[in-house]
C-alpha cells in the first residue's frame, strides 16, 4: 500500500465508463464492432444492469468481511463487463488494522480486495464483482484481483508461513474460479504494472515459493482433495 494513492485515473467530471460508451456508440452499434462475445459484455456495460447483490457476501470462504469505503472502489459486474485474468501482489507498508482504516477512509483513495494478515486472517474489502483502487492502472484495476499482504518490504520477516499460507489458498480460489494460470505473467507483483510506482512486494517475496503452493492448492482442488478456499 505504501504512503502514495494507488487508485486509478479518473475520467472526466460525471462521466463514467458506461456513459462514455453508450452515449458515443450506442448498444448495438458496440455490438456490431465487437462481435457476440464484446455484445454480451457490453450488455453489463448498460446502466441500470446489474447481478443481484448481498451485503457482506464473500467471495473466499476463509475470508471475514469488512467494507471498504465506496470512494475507494468503483461498482462493476465481472467477469462479465471485465474479464478478470490477473492477480496483483501487494504489501501494506503498515499494520493489518491500519491498513483496514485506510481502505475504510474515503479520503484513502485507494483498496484493495482483500488483506492476508501475517497470522493469517484474510479481511475482504472489496466484491471481486467490483473494481478496486488497488494497482494505479485503470486497465489492470478492472482484469485483477489485489491481494494486500501485511509488513514492510525490507523485513522478510513480515512474510510468515501462515501467510504465504493463506495468500496461496487464496490465490488458488481466485485462479479457479476465473481459470487464471498460475505464473508470473497473471500473478505478479504492483512493482510490475505497468506505470507503477511502487517497489511492493520487494525483493523478500519469495515468488517460486508462492507460486508453488499456489499451484499445490490448485491441484488439490482438481483432485477433489480439498478446496483452496476452507
Amino acid at each position: 500500500m505504501g504512503s502514495k494513492v494507488k487508485g486509478e485515473s479518473k475520467a472526466a467530471p460525471g462521466r463514467t465508463r458506461r456513459a462514455v460508451l453508450f452515449a458515443g456508440l450506442g448498444i448495438f452499434t458496440v455490438a456490431a464492432i465487437a462481435g457476440q462475445d464484446e455484445a454480451r459484455r457490453a450488455w453489463w456495460l448498460l446502466p441500470g444492469v446489474g447481478k443481484p447483490r448481498e451485503e457482506g457476501a464473500l467471495d473466499h470462504a476463509g475470508a471475514r468481511w469488512t467494507a471498504a469505503s465506496p470512494a475507494n472502489w468503483r461498482l462493476a459486474d465481472r467477469p462479465s463487463d471485465y474479464r478478470v485474468d490477473r492477480i496483483v501482489v501487494h504489501v501494506t507498508q503498515g499494520s493489518f488494522a491500519s491498513s483496514v482504516d485506510a481502505f475504510k477512509s474515503p479520503w484513502h483513495q485507494a483498496s484493495a480486495h482483500y488483506i492476508v494478515g501475517q497470522d493469517g486472517h484474510v479481511e475482504q474489502m472489496v466484491r471481486e464483482l467490483d473494481v478496486a483502487f488497488h494497482s494505479g492502472n485503470r486497465s489492470m484495476n478492472e482484469r485483477s484481483v489485489g491481494i494486500e499482504h501485511e509488513g514492510y518490504v525490507d523485513r522478510p520477516q513480515d512474510f510468515t508461513d501462515a501467510m504465504y499460507a493463506a495468500s496461496a489458498r487464496l490465490a488458488a480460489d481466485v485462479c479457479h474460479r476465473y481459470g487464471i494460470p498460475v505464473d508470473r505473467t497473471h500473478i505478479l507483483g504492483h512493482s510490475e504494472v505497468p506505470g507503477a510506482d511502487h517497489t511492493d512486494p520487494g525483493r523478500h517475496w519469495d515468488w517460486d515459493r508462492y507460486l508453488r503452493m499456489v499451484r499445490e492448492q490448485l491441484a488439490a482442488v482438481a483432485s477433489g482433495a480439498g478446496s483452496p478456499a476452507t
